[in-house]
């Protein structure tokens, strides 16, 4: 579903903070520029209608988008960012396509990084 370029943010994820706000999140974007979703379970969709692929999660609400980055070698990547000083915020874990880990930059923003 997300594109293969390497070392590249190729999804962006929206918090929700409920079901129900994914849903009025999603039908918002559906509404004003007619992007279609894919529903994963109650507290997840995604769609590739947005330019770069993007998400809505009600999961694991955030405070902010997170940008997510695809490599080709995940524990490469995963072992760099520790290397360079940030912070783990999220161990390294398998979801459907892949797996990923989320990490703080030196500002405190937080990423995530994916690969099958």
């Amino acid at each position: 579903r997300m594109s293969k370029a390497n070392s590249h943010i190729d999804y962006l994820e929206f918090p929700a903070k409920s079901v129900e706000e994914l849903n009025a999140v999603k039908d918002f974007f559906t509404e004003v520029f007619g992007w279609s979703y894919q529903q994963w379970g109650d507290d997840y969709a995604d769609t590739n209608d947005s330019g770069v692929g993007s998400g809505i999660n009600a999961e694991d609400p955030a405070t902010a988008p997170l940008p997510v980055i695809y490599v080709t070698d995940i524990q490469a990547v995963y072992d760099k960012v520790k290397t360079a000083g940030a912070s783990i915020t999220k161990e390294i874990f398998n979801f459907p396509g892949g797996k990923r880990f989320h990490f703080q930059d030196p500002a405190g923003n937080e990423l995530a990084v994916w690969s099958e």
